[in-house]
């Protein structure tokens, strides 16, 4: 029974990398990111997004509070920004959030105010579902390992 909720969580996870790779969320950088995870580091992959999700959050703010500053005109500076943006989520495998990421710049790069607000409110949007979904995977990650890890005696016959 204990190892049939460890294939099933394994099952599971699959399915999800699946779907989202399907739906172009992931690519096949998020697997190298997971190659380098072992015994060693086994919390490695999820370390890193983390570390992702932290300074994402903080690039969506400034970006948020560029635009909305009435006096806005510093598209080199949103720019900037975009740059680490994109920089991070390929190095995660953020495949979506990456190209989200390039139609943002294009309009910056046009001084496109609209525009930029319609790719701000599409990245949010992008990253708050990658967000939800590998914190998903990694529920389902931690209750796996819980799960194998989990051992009962055995109880000897007299």
């Amino acid at each position: 029974m204990l190892g049939w909720g460890v294939d099933r969580l394994r099952a599971d996870m699959s399915r999800l990398l699946a779907i989202l790779f399907h739906q172009g969320v992931l690519d096949e950088q998020f697997l190298q990111l997971q190659q380098l995870q072992d015994e060693s580091s086994p919390n490695f992959v999820s370390e890193v997004v983390n570390i992702y999700f932290h300074e994402s959050e903080k690039l969506l703010r400034n970006l948020r509070g560029l635009l909305l500053d009435r006096e806005f005109s510093d598209y080199k500076k949103m720019g900037i920004h975009l740059n680490q943006f994109m920089g991070s989520s390929s190095s995660i495998g953020a495949k979506r959030i990456r190209n989200v990421c390039v139609a943002f710049r294009a309009a910056s790069e046009q001084n496109n105010r609209a525009g930029c607000l319609r790719a701000l409110e599409l990245l949010e949007h992008e990253y708050c579902y990658l967000k939800n979904k590998l914190h998903e995977l990694f529920q389902m990650e931690q209750q796996r390992v819980l799960a194998a890890g989990v051992r009962y005696p055995l109880h000897q016959q007299l």
